[in-house]
């Protein structure tokens, strides 16, 4: 442990679970840690040291605080993988699937972002909401609006997050209201990466809508700019529905696969994540094994647009990484345990099992490890950013009842799973500082309403 006596230390006493590997549908030994009583110590927006309360509490400098969370859980914070903030709005918007929902929902609602203003209101919103749901950190869709990107940027940096995001390019097969250009795309993106990539803790996501929406010559400069710049991600959608594979083949004729287009262009590479993965065959799972490349399991998405179900055996066959994610607007719950709830569904409608265990793994330190930022957050580890969340065991009174009898963690997970949604957030913390909702009590299109 550090030398404490020089820091301002501040201790949280709780239940603890960090993951220290995958625990797989095993729950292997050796692979998390679990204090039933533990001690958390953060200084300086960091964590000093996680373990067991009676080994660390003797060590605290004198006068140090310590919050005692009773028998809450405290956890690293949830990570989502993939999820559109221009797209609150759009949540329960209904639609046959995929494609009419862009079209009659999506494209309508995100033209308003050429509005600075509107980004800066939703970008608000949306922060609160992924906080109020114990989500630290997330990989995000703007729009094609190089504004909404500078306003969901600078509501993050004000609340002093991780976070990760970029100009959506789509220069054809769109409203002409949300088209850019190859030229203009390229330009763009570059100027956005020299702004925000690397600024405190944010990080640029090079951000083709996906195939259809993006010519050749656009996927060429975004290839470019990936090469040009390989420590900024690369964000898309991949094989999400039927009729969107069939279109991609309409267009890349040449493309063994949907997957091919994206991989001849230079943009399978590590820190690149295709959200969705539903319909790939073996060889298209192996190469993006190959190549470092991750998938968004999007459950709630998948149901609502009735897109498909996600194969977990056989993207652990291939040695595929992949972490889960709430896909807001078309995914229907901002709350990473409700969708786990989905991804559990999801797995027993293919005859397969995803742990609780492993599922809390996939929205910590599994999706911190397909973000590639494992040594800086997700883990709780001494060193690490103090972002972590407080789950109030209490939080309703079913929740209560169930969590009491629990005697085994696994049990105690699933139930969560099951039962819990936002209410049992007790508190996000966020390097160290509790969140205070920075939206005003009484929300302006109430006040506005006759």
């Amino acid at each position: 442990m550090a030398h404490l006596t020089d820091l301002p230390v501040t201790g949280h006493r709780g239940a603890i679970l960090r993951f220290l590997d995958d625990p797989g549908s095993q729950d292997a030994p050796g692979s998390y840690q679990y204090f039933e009583d533990g001690l958390l110590l953060v200084a300086q927006g960091k964590v000093v040291d996680c373990g067991p309360y009676t080994s660390l509490a003797s060590q605290l400098p004198t006068g140090s605080t310590v919050t005692d969370h009773g028998h809450a859980l405290l956890l690293p914070g949830f990570i989502d993988t993939h999820v559109h903030y221009p797209q609150l709005d759009v949540m329960g918007a209904g639609g046959r699937e995929l494609l009419d929902w862009l079209n009659d929902h999506t494209f309508p609602q995100e033209a308003r972002f050429s509005d600075a203003q509107h980004a800066a209101v939703i970008a608000e919103l949306f922060l609160d909401q992924l906080l109020t749901n114990g989500t630290t950190t997330a990989l995000v869709f703007c729009t094609v609006h190089p504004q909404s990107v500078d306003a969901f940027f600078t509501a993050a940096q004000q609340r002093s997050l991780r976070m990760i995001a970029g100009k959506v390019l789509m220069d054809r097969n769109c409203p002409e209201y949300l088209c850019d250009t190859a030229e203009t795309g390229q330009r763009d993106t570059e100027q956005l990466i020299a702004r925000w990539h690397g600024s405190d803790r944010l990080a640029y996501a090079i951000t083709p809508r996906f195939a259809p929406t993006s010519s050749p010559a656009q996927l060429q400069g975004a290839g470019e700019l990936a090469a040009l710049y390989p420590d900024v991600y690369v964000h898309s959608h991949l094989a999400e529905n039927q009729a969107e594979i069939d279109w991609v083949k309409q267009l890349y004729p040449q493309a063994r696969s949907y997957l091919d287009v994206y991989d001849s262009y230079g943009l399978l590479r590590p820190r690149s994540l295709y959200a969705h993965c539903l319909h790939l065959d073996e060889r298209d799972r192996q190469r993006m094994a190959q190549t470092g490349a991750v998938a968004a399991f999007c459950p709630t998405s998948n149901l609502y647009l009735g897109s498909g179900l996600f194969d977990i055996a056989a993207t652990d066959k291939a040695g595929q990484r992949f972490a889960i994610a709430t896909d807001v607007g078309g995914g229907t719950s901002f709350s990473l345990i409700r969708t786990l709830d989905e991804a559990c569904k999801v797995a027993k409608l293919t005859g397969q099992y995803l742990s609780p265990l492993r599922a809390f793994y996939l929205i910590t330190l599994g999706a911190a490890k397909c973000l590639d930022i494992s040594s800086t957050t997700g883990t709780l580890a001494a060193g690490s950013e103090a972002d972590f969340v407080v789950l109030d065991l209490d939080a309703t009174p079913l929740l209560s009842r169930r969590t009491s009898q629990c005697q085994r963690l696994s049990d105690l997970l699933g139930v969560l799973i099951t039962l819990a949604d936002e209410r049992v957030i007790a508190k996000t913390y966020i390097q160290g500082q509790a969140f205070q909702s920075r939206h005003p009590t009484e929300p302006h299109w109430k006040s506005h309403r006759t």
